[in-house]
């Protein structure tokens, strides 16, 4: 179910339920951590053999509008900065969350300030009470520097209290003021995260865009060439390309990833940069190199081709051990495998590749018919993370958005 609407184009509302069951690949029920689902909530395991899957998925919000230049919304859904595949900022991988979102639009300026209520995925501490409470201050500040590039500034503070008592800190209510001058104001370690991104428009069909997040830095070790667990940083490039060697409706995209390790880790799951145990950045995590290319093709009036490749080299932590590389964010970084020496890739290397290819037809309005095949190949010196999937399917789809499963 999904309704949306306006009151006298100042209130606005949105809603959207659905309730699901089915068996998924093997790759993704891995991928889901005990009773959640990716980009979902709490999520039942179900059948005989215990590789069914039933969640509900609720998503909805309020938006107001005070005056021309600024619009409120408030309610529970993802929020996403940037304009790539991914988003190494803030992305729509973990499960919608309690938020207020402010935007004010001032000319070429665009700020926006997100104060969010999460959900603590240290599953250690979840027993029949209330599960663990944590929360984001975000704000983002974005300018057209030209009518072709626009820059923008990004900072999140992670942070918990559940410890100490109270809820949200008050302290960083504030919407205009720098966090990491209140997070050593108050004598707090919570995580700060600063980041930047850039869009420049190429032309009349080329777009390029980049985002760079640090986590944390040590001035001392970061260009040494120590390579210090403190070098927690992340860097994207990519770009797209319309109606691409004049082919009209022919569109293609390029995305690079790299993600040092330990990036978007903290001590414990009240400050690191994930929701319900899932990355509020990318999927994977931290501790990788990705490439991404995507095509869009639509040949006629009611046939569209979708075609996605990803390669990814990442560093696991073993089955057997409770080592740290720096992949797993949900892992506190006082685990970590050293100080100095920390190489993105490092631990049990895992190279994998994801091709998913999709045709859909429209039948009539909204309604279409969809045939689809993936194939993912997983593959390491260690057998245990070796996998393989391929998958055929045929659907019939209305007025309904795809689900993406691309890691």
């Amino acid at each position: 179910v999904e309704l949306r609407g306006m009151i006298n184009e100042k209130l606005g509302f949105y809603t959207y339920v659905t309730d699901n069951q089915g068996v998924f690949p093997k790759y993704v029920r891995d991928f889901a951590q005990l009773y959640s689902f990716p980009g979902e909530g709490l999520a039942k395991i179900t059948g005989k053999n215990g590789i069914g899957v039933d969640f509900l998925s609720a998503r909805g919000y309020i938006t107001f509008k005070p005056i021309k230049n600024i619009n409120i919304k408030l309610g529970n859904d993802h929020n996403v900065f940037g304009s790539g595949y991914r988003s190494l900022i803030l992305s729509d991988n973990s499960s919608p969350y309690l938020f207020l979102r402010i935007d004010t639009q001032l000319g070429r300026f665009k700020y926006t300030n997100l104060w969010t209520s999460m959900i603590n995925g240290d599953r250690n501490a979840w027993n029949e009470a209330l599960r663990g409470k944590k929360y984001a201050a975000i704000h983002h500040l974005s300018v057209n520097l030209t009518d072709r590039i626009n820059v923008g500034v990004f900072e999140a503070e992670i942070f918990s209290r559940d410890s100490t008592g109270g809820g949200y800190d008050l302290n960083y209510i504030n919407p205009i003021i720098f966090y990491r001058y209140i997070e050593s104001y108050i004598g707090s370690q919570d995580n700060a995260l600063l980041g930047f991104n850039l869009r420049w428009l190429v032309g009349n069909k080329g777009v390029l865009y980049s985002q760079f997040v640090l986590d944390e830095f040590l001035t001392k070790y970061l260009f040494n060439g120590s390579k210090s667990w403190t070098n927690k940083y992340s860097f994207q490039l990519g770009g797209k390309y319309v109606d691409a060697f004049q082919v009209q409706n022919l569109d293609l995209q390029a995305e690079y990833n790299y993600i040092r390790p330990y990036t978007y880790s903290h001590k414990d799951g009240g400050r690191n940069y994930a929701h319900y145990g899932q990355s509020l950045a990318h999927p994977l995590g931290a501790n990788l190199n990705e490439y991404v290319g995507i095509i869009r093709y639509k040949p006629t009036s009611r046939l569209s081709v979708y075609g996605t490749l990803t390669y990814s080299s990442q560093g696991k932590d073993p089955f057997s051990t409770w080592l740290n590389y720096g992949s797993d964010i949900n892992k506190s970084y006082d685990t970590r495998n050293g100080d100095l020496n920390q190489k993105t890739g490092q631990g049990i290397n895992v190279n994998t590749l994801f091709s998913d290819v999709r045709l859909s037809y429209s039948m009539a309005h909204n309604l279409f018919l969809d045939g689809r095949f993936l194939y993912r190949n997983a593959s390491s010196l260690d057998a245990n993370f070796n996998q393989k999937t391929t998958l055929f399917s045929v659907g019939l789809r209305y007025n309904m958005a795809y689900r993406q499963q691309t890691f």
